[in-house]
């Protein structure tokens, strides 16, 4: 159902304002044991198939850690308290509990704090735009290594060669990319199922080598962790957290995915099922290697699977791995379609490949730009273990990001005192700076993938929200004449065209004191004359994922016996699908807007930008004004974005900008 219209009579403002939420949303009628069912498949792919590969990296990879019982159950003892502070306590305890009307992730965190930017918190806006590109890459790296290590299972069970591993790998990621349009609402009945046996198999597996060797239970104690970490010189326990992160990757996805299945459902996945699951998994595979477990085909992880259950473990492990990936995806589909509505973004085209649920989403662009990614990885670094590198370094700084904007969240919303906010929040960036800075050291090796993915994505999001900017400024910088003057121009004309004219235009026009927008002085200077009736329609959007209310308001400069000349401010929020022929259609019933019933009678003018550099900008401010230009070419117009000229015709008007 629309938002209701708040309208205004002649030089009145109208003003919204919106409450952003720090609560638990309320879902009625989903149990949560059904929404917990749908976590699984969505949440918790990533970090629950980490048991393929973190511990073999962390024992047998670049960190070349002596395989005596100490280390071992040192190594253990790390990967329990990781997933028990990092996973259990900051994410699942206090993280979730920020909300915005339901959503999470790091547009979230980036609405919240945005009503709060006022130059303090400027830098860590900037901060979240970060962590957004490093999620980015964060989705090119997880499809590459989490199906390479699932099919690397058959070299276990039979010896064939690297290049069929990779070219099963590749066929499995071309098809899982090729049927994204098909959107995932089919696929998503059977996800919570299939990992809800893995995740059983999971603890089966662990609970058969405990069994055998009871002792590796010891790794419970802290301290067996961090003797392991202090034994060693600083760069081998640098290695070692370096590995230790692969078992954490995925965890920012509890947070990213809350609005579509709520806190109290992923935390009820996480203690119920996947907490337990993964650490009697890796309790399990270190009870291998006290027991003097041998590692088959250079891999831990099915080294202890019995080998008549070898094929259908793989078989598991690539439906697990292939969920983890979708999981992934998806979420680069709703962050790239989230910034895009908050303007950070270029318009790039999107799919909406579910009729009721705003939130699933398919953009070509980003689809396959994510395959061609995930396509050099595999084939440049050929194996998880060597992948591993690359891994890890995103998902560090995207915790640390999210630890340092909680604190603020904490004495904003919660309104925690200084000490209580940086003891706590402070103590868990202080644990992600310390995987940040253990990652850092593999930055040559791989390390610099999601990096440098990271930062162009950054550098397209600060060009287009600078160029955004200019472009506004360069709108207000033109000189119209008053409303006030286009008004009477209105009123005193012999005769006005007998028609309703639409006009989109940037900047309000909600009183008769502000300045006529530069495409209807545009349009008078070149017709002399004037539509009966002028709607201006401004969109506006909100760093909030929903509007709940006040969806338009209607503010009328002039009414009279020979027209009208009205002012629409429509609102979206970021998860909102914004479009404008929809919303106008919706106000056809409203009598305070003059529209044609038929949309074949709509006239609805639009501006096209010819952005020229001014004469005095510096090379630097020139460069980066030709790629925003180049930016541009591939963002979608505007008015296609927002819906319009899918059934109504539109007139571009052409005309110069000037970038100072």
């Amino acid at each position: 159902m629309p938002a209701s219209p708040v309208v205004a009579e002649p030089d009145q403002e109208v003003l919204h304002g919106h409450n952003d939420q720090i609560e638990e949303s309320h879902r009625p009628g989903k149990g949560v044991l059904l929404l917990s069912l749908g976590a699984l498949g969505v949440v918790y792919g990533d970090i629950g198939t980490s048991p393929l590969y973190a511990l073999n990296l962390m024992f047998f990879g670049f960190t070349h850690v002596p395989l005596t019982s100490q280390n071992i159950l040192g190594g253990i003892s790390l990967v329990i308290w990781a997933l028990t502070i990092v996973v259990a306590l900051k994410y699942a305890t206090f993280v979730l509990r920020a909300n915005n009307d339901g959503e999470g992730g790091v547009f979230a965190l980036y609405g919240l704090l945005d009503k709060f930017n006022k130059g303090r918190l400027a830098g860590l806006s900037w901060l979240l735009l970060i962590g957004a590109g490093l999620l980015f890459g964060d989705g090119v790296i997880t499809p590459a290594i989490s199906v390479l290590s699932a099919i690397e299972g058959i070299a276990v069970a039979t010896p064939v060669s690297g290049h069929a591993t990779i070219l099963i790998t590749l066929v499995i990621l071309t098809v899982l990319f090729a049927f994204q349009f098909k959107g995932t609402g089919g696929l998503g009945r059977i996800f919570g199922p299939i990992l809800i046996v893995w995740f059983v198999v999971l603890a089966l597996l662990g609970l058969q080598q405990i069994k055998l060797h009871p002792e590796i239970c010891h790794a419970f104690n802290p301290v067996y962790g961090l003797h392991f970490l202090m034994h060693g010189d600083w760069y081998s326990s640098l290695l070692v957290l370096g590995a230790l992160v692969l078992v954490l990757t995925g965890g920012e996805a509890m947070y990213a995915d809350m609005g579509h299945f709520g806190a109290n459902p992923i935390r009820f996945s996480w203690f119920f099922l996947v907490y337990p699951a993964l650490i009697l998994n890796y309790l399990g595979q270190g009870a291998f290697l006290i027991g003097g477990g041998q590692r088959i085909g250079g891999n831990l992880f099915y080294s202890m699977v019995p080998s008549g259950w070898l094929y259908p473990m793989v078989g598991l492990a690539t439906l697990a791995t292939v969920i983890a990936s979708q999981a992934l995806i998806s979420g680069a589909f709703s962050l790239a379609s989230q910034s895009i509505a908050l303007e950070v973004m270029p318009r790039l085209k999107i799919r909406h490949t579910h009729h009721d649920h705003v939130g699933q989403v398919y953009l070509p662009s980003i689809n396959w730009s994510l395959y061609l990614g995930c396509v050099i990885l595999v084939i440049t670094f050929g194996s998880s273990e060597s992948l591993g590198a690359a891994y890890g370094l995103a998902e560090s700084g995207v915790m640390l990001t999210t630890s340092t904007a909680m604190f603020f969240i904490a004495r904003r919303y919660w309104h925690w005192n200084v000490l209580s906010s940086a003891a706590l929040f402070g103590f868990f960036a202080l644990v992600d700076a310390a995987f940040l800075v253990a990652n850092s050291i593999k930055f040559m090796e791989g390390g610099f993938v999601p990096i440098l993915i990271g930062c162009v994505i950054f550098i397209i999001m600060a060009t287009w929200r600078w160029g955004r900017k200019a472009t506004f400024d360069a709108y207000a910088g033109n000189f119209t004449i008053p409303m006030a003057e286009m008004i009477q121009h209105h009123r005193e004309l012999p005769s006005l065209i007998e028609r309703t004219t639409i006009l989109m235009v940037p900047v309000v026009v909600h009183t008769t004191k502000v300045r006529t927008p530069t495409l209807l002085q545009m349009l008078w200077k070149r017709t002399g004359a004037l539509p009966r009736n002028i709607i201006y329609v401004q969109v506006k959007h909100l760093k909030v994922p929903f509007i709940h209310h006040n969806r338009y308001s209607v503010n009328v400069l002039e009414r009279n016996e020979r027209g009208s000349i009205i002012h629409v401010q429509m609102q979206f929020g970021f998860m909102e699908d914004p479009n404008v022929e929809i919303a106008l259609q919706e106000m056809l019933a409203h009598k305070d807007i003059n529209l044609p019933t038929s949309l074949r009678h709509w006239v609805v003018h639009v501006a096209v930008e010819n952005l020229i550099a001014d004469k005095s900008m510096s090379w630097l401010k020139r460069l980066r004004l030709e790629f925003f230009i180049l930016l541009r070419t591939v963002s979608r117009p505007a008015y296609f974005h927002y819906g319009l000229g899918n059934k109504v015709a539109l007139s571009a008007e052409i005309f110069p900008i000037n970038i100072k």
